[in-house]
């Protein structure tokens, strides 16, 4: 199908190239980011959802995503680059992972080996870990969100249902968002949450991974639930009995159904998994379940409004009370929080007979009614009437007008405060006080947090070059928040020295170019100087080759010359710094160059001197004697000549006589 966005460049700078995904929310396309040269996946919420009081609920949890994925960091997270509007278009981009989703690959295989298995749920856990140091619970673990890339990476996605610990602890009511087959019972029972809420959803997909099933199935969702509610996940060793009881255990430890026995949080659960794992020998670990194939889902379940898999075109829940099936095993599940699930054996009479009754007298009946109508004066004053309690509505995003419009219809007031954010743009809704589905008595009053959009502050000039020090003494003055990102060696930068500032999405920190809200992280890249070098051995080379030798590790050679009796000339006799010594790039190499033998004077040999004479007197003065005869007939042995016979020579030379 042609889809009008494939080809459009969002927010000028955002060219769409092709669909990837289709959900009941949004839709997630490959795009190229023009500005930073590379792909993302840019996730474009439904405009129509947007459309009346109901859309501010979409449109809420659509941005809560990216400000939940901005404050955590770690590379098993899909990282979240930005978010904004352009025209009707809600948009987000988020890291691009080429691969396939967990789902997929339990499909695909039926079971996952059993060191794959444990190898992905402890890098779920990894991640997962970090949400919940932040605070921050994902309510909403399921294969769907779980992204494997083609290079093996885990990535765990998709924060749209995450909330703060502190806004998920107490029990609340209306309606919990969540995917059945993994919901923890107390969500289920209570809508209570923490992080052994998600512990319980990763003990389920290991057990799914493993066995190549879920642990609960069931006609409908409610039936589900009950389950989860009632029954202990059974151990995986049940479908596959060649399973450890370590496995068994682990399995156990983190979907406890009694949750102060299950494992606290992700990660005491990624300790738990790497210690269990660490007892299996490479054949276990290697085994995988005899699955022919994945199982059909058993579980209809309502459609997650932003679930990736969910089929195109597939319309989102009117309101939370309405219930829309699908098969499809993950979807998420919109349920009644406090359910009030039977206990297990627990017996509901379905048609109690109604008892035989006496006639009544005119008297009697005339009390009942009476008394009737005072109860139903009574329940409709305090359930719809005027004292009926009533629900802060989601409002985040809307305009101050909308906001208003809202909290009136829910009978509440509004005063209205600003104050700067950096998600939310000029004029619309940040947060309300009490917040989104805090019960109130009507009338009561919401104080409602308008956006100032964000509070831009000057990037300090000049940065690179700053010591580290005064780089982020010039960050912190400016209201930013300075990181040290990773130290690297530089030839001219002095160790210490910023060799370069950037911002969160990876552009550079340069006030020229770029602007920075307040409390934006800069990081900070530092030189350590020039790179150690270790000397090599120079001795015996000529200078011209041990110039040539040092240039390649950046240093130079620095010489002074002396006479040597056994270094030929121009070749180094010694060097300063022994060859193993640690220098650095652009340091010197100091030498001593032969100038050769040291010259002498040539003694004068006295004609007519015997030959044993001239020898002694020549070689004593350091030379060597070269005997020529003038005729070879005569045998007088006396020197006639000699060369050279004055004047200096190099010693060790050679002095030529002439003798008869």
């Amino acid at each position: 199908m042609t889809d009008p966005l494939v080809g459009r460049l969002v927010d000028g700078r955002y060219e769409v190239v092709s669909r990837l995904a289709r959900g009941g929310m949004a839709t997630v396309y490959l795009a190229v980011d023009r500005r930073l040269d590379r792909e993302v996946a840019l996730k474009v919420m439904h405009p129509h959802l947007a459309e009346g009081a109901g859309g501010l609920d979409f449109v809420a949890r659509f941005r809560r995503e990216a400000r939940t994925a901005a404050r955590l960091a770690h590379p098993g997270l899909v990282a979240v680059f930005d978010q904004g509007v352009d025209g009707e278009t809600s948009y987000l981009t988020m890291e691009y992972i080429d691969g396939v989703n967990l789902r997929r690959r339990i499909t695909d295989l039926g079971a996952l080996p059993l060191g794959e298995a444990l190898s992905v749920a402890e890098k779920v856990l990894d991640a997962l870990s970090t949400a919940h140091r932040a605070g921050l619970v994902h309510r909403d673990i399921k294969p769907e969100n779980v992204l494997i890339a083609l290079d093996g990476r885990v990535k765990l996605a998709d924060f749209g249902l995450a909330r703060a610990v502190t806004e998920v602890t107490s029990t609340t009511t209306g309606t919990v968002l969540g995917t059945v087959a993994y919901l923890a019972p107390e969500l289920v029972s209570r809508g209570e949450s923490d992080a052994r809420t998600d512990v319980y959803a990763c003990g389920v997909l290991l057990y799914e991974m493993i066995t190549g099933s879920q642990p609960f199935t069931g006609t409908t969702p409610i039936h589900v639930a009950f389950q989860h509610v009632n029954n202990d996940v059974p151990a995986p060793s049940d479908a596959v009995p060649w399973l450890p009881v370590e496995i068994d255990d682990l399995v156990r430890a983190m979907a406890a159904r009694d949750r102060d026995e299950r494992v606290p949080d992700a990660g005491a659960a990624l300790a738990l998994l790497r210690r269990t794992r660490a007892g299996l020998d490479d054949e276990t670990l290697a085994r995988r379940a005899d699955v022919a194939g994945a199982p059909e889902a058993d579980v209809p379940s309502a459609t997650d409004p932003d679930s990736p898999d969910s089929p195109d075109d597939q319309d989102s829940p009117d309101d939370q009370e309405t219930t829309r099936f699908q098969t499809h095993a993950g979807a998420t599940v919109a349920l009644p929080i406090g359910l009030g699930l039977p206990a297990a054996g627990e017996v509901v009479p379905l048609d109690p007979a109604a008892p035989h009754r006496r006639r009544r007298t005119a008297v009697l009946v005339t009390v009942i009614v009476l008394v009737l109508a005072a109860l139903g004066f009574g329940g409709w004053w305090f359930g719809a009437g005027p004292g009926s309690p009533t629900r802060v509505p989601a409002i985040a995003g809307a305009t101050q007008d909308a906001a208003a419009a809202a909290l009136q219809t829910a009978h509440l007031k509004a005063t209205f405060t600003e104050a700067f954010d950096a998600t939310q743009p000029k004029g619309l809704v940040v947060s309300t006080d009490p917040g989104v589905g805090t019960q109130l008595s009507r009338e009561a009053t919401v104080t409602v947090v308008i956006s100032k959009g964000p509070d831009w502050v000057p990037i300090p000039a000049s940065l690179v070059g700053m010591t580290s020090e005064d780089a982020q003494a010039a960050l912190t003055a400016a209201g930013l928040a300075p990181s040290i990102g990773g130290h690297r060696f530089d030839d001219t930068a002095k160790a210490g020295t910023v060799l370069g500032a950037t911002l969160p999405d990876g552009t550079a920190a340069d006030p020229a170019s770029a602007k920075a809200t307040r409390g934006t992280a800069v990081t900070l890249q530092i030189s350590d100087g020039p790179a150690p070098v270790v000397i090599a051995t120079i001795t015996g080379m000529t200078a011209d080759a041990a110039t040539a030798l040092l240039a390649k590790d950046a240093l130079t050679l620095t010489t002074t010359e002396a006479y040597s009796d056994t270094v030929a000339a121009g070749d180094i006799i010694s060097q300063d710094q022994p060859p193993g010594t640690t220098m650095h790039r652009g340091d010197a190499v100091s030498a001593v160059v032969s100038k050769g033998p040291e010259p002498v004077d040539v003694p004068t040999v006295p004609y007519g001197a015997t030959l044993d004479d001239a020898t002694k007197l020549l070689e004593g003065a350091g030379f060597k004697v070269k005997v020529e005869k003038a005729s070879p007939y005569l045998r007088l042995n006396r020197v006639i000549g000699q060369n050279p016979s004055s004047g200096q020579a190099p010693k060790g030379s050679t002095i030529t006589i002439t003798i008869t």
